[in-house]
């Protein structure tokens, strides 16, 4: 017997998504007739979330400009028969209108993520996360597309008491770069509501954490747990700073679930992504790390650059759309262990840009051409 897809879901809930589902099959044959541009879909969220929505029976065509050195990332999906890669800037006019061939939905990933690249480059910053995303976006109207989904970030809360839990309708005081374009692009794509053919979706994303084709090791938790893990002496500043923290794999599930769910239900809303089980102090990561690698030397700092601080209420993403995360931060230092005693991550310090968002090697060599 076939199991029933909405059989978790509340019943009032499990109805609209029939309906939904009932309405994009007219409208497409099935969700194989689903094509979702990735912009951005080499990167450390990108490639699972291709491999998520590919194993759903989504067609997915990547725009990817690759500056990091990461181009092989897609190797890996060129034979799937429902995958396509596009080399190129969303900024770039004709590139993203051919991406945008056939497609019905898009999801904006693509940027310098993260406060230190974006401090690191601000002019570069400046003209992908704010001129060219500005230029993708506004290039997206009048195509007839179903879901327009911006992945934004927790990170625009900046510094919270710490008592208190942000909701999405906290006050935003971003305190980097990248925060600031996220918190331009947020205000700008809510500004277009009644002026598009598509219905937007805001998602600000949790820390991420997890093993992924793109892996990066230039976030906290995968950070912390590789340098005890191979023996080094791990310096942390600032440790009972709040952060929450998401697997990239449940971020995957969250977008399908926001291409899957009724026009109603996610229409120009914004919704913080992940669980506030995951909303966990820097103390309490290393703390999750030690109790599996005991004996490994820690040193606490304080005075970090790094002054975020804040604690996140999910419950809108679990009441609207029943979305709760499946892996914990636990789960995430299990699997990056096991990756890292395999051996099956040896080449990090030999390219450290493919690992992390330190630098930008291809946009250099190509303004040295």
């Amino acid at each position: 017997m076939e199991k029933d897809p909405f059989a978790e879901y509340p019943e009032n809930t499990a109805r609209r998504l029939v309906r939904e589902r009932k309405r994009l099959d007219a409208k497409y044959g099935s969700s194989s007739h689903r094509h979702v541009l990735l912009v951005g879909g080499s990167g450390y969220i990108g490639s699972p979330l291709t491999i998520y929505l590919l194993s759903c029976g989504y067609r997915v065509t990547n725009l990817d400009l690759h500056v990091y050195g990461h181009g092989s990332i897609p190797l890996a999906y060129l034979g799937h028969p429902q995958y396509r890669i596009v080399a190129g800037d969303m900024g770039n006019a004709s590139r993203l209108d051919y991406a945008l061939d056939g497609v019905t939905d898009v999801v904006l990933l693509a940027g310098l993520v993260g406060d230190p690249i974006t401090k690191k480059f601000p002019e570069e910053s400046a003209a992908i996360n704010d001129v060219a995303l500005r230029r993708c976006i506004d290039q997206l109207n009048g195509r007839g597309l179903e879901r327009v989904i911006f992945i934004s970030t927790c990170s625009n809360y900046g510094l919270v008491e710490d008592d208190i839990l942000v909701t999405e309708e906290s006050p935003l005081l971003p305190l980097s770069l990248y925060a600031k374009s996220k918190v331009a692009a947020e205000e700008y794509i809510l500004s277009l509501k009644g002026k598009v053919d598509y219905h937007a979706t805001i998602l600000r994303f949790a820390t991420a954490f997890g093993l992924s084709p793109r892996m990066r090791f230039d976030l906290t938790v995968n950070e912390f747990v590789r340098e005890l893990c191979l023996g080094r002496t791990l310096v942390v500043y600032d440790e009972q700073s709040w952060r929450p923290y998401c697997h990239v794999k449940d971020f995957a599930t969250l977008i399908e679930r926001v291409l899957a769910s009724p026009a109603e239900d996610v229409s120009f809303e914004v919704f913080n992504a992940g669980t506030e089980r995951n909303n966990h102090t820097k103390k309490e990561i290393v703390d999750i790390i030690l109790s599996r690698l005991p004996d490994r030397t820690v040193c606490y700092s304080s005075n970090g650059s790094d002054l975020r601080n804040y604690r996140v209420d999910f419950s809108k993403v679990r009441n609207r759309l029943n979305f709760e995360p499946r892996y914990s931060v636990a789960d995430g230092v299990e699997e990056i262990i096991w990756a890292v005693e395999e051996g099956l991550l040896e080449d990090v310090e030999r390219l450290p840009n493919v690992y992390g968002n330190y630098d930008l090697p291809l946009l250099r060599s190509s303004a040295a051409a």
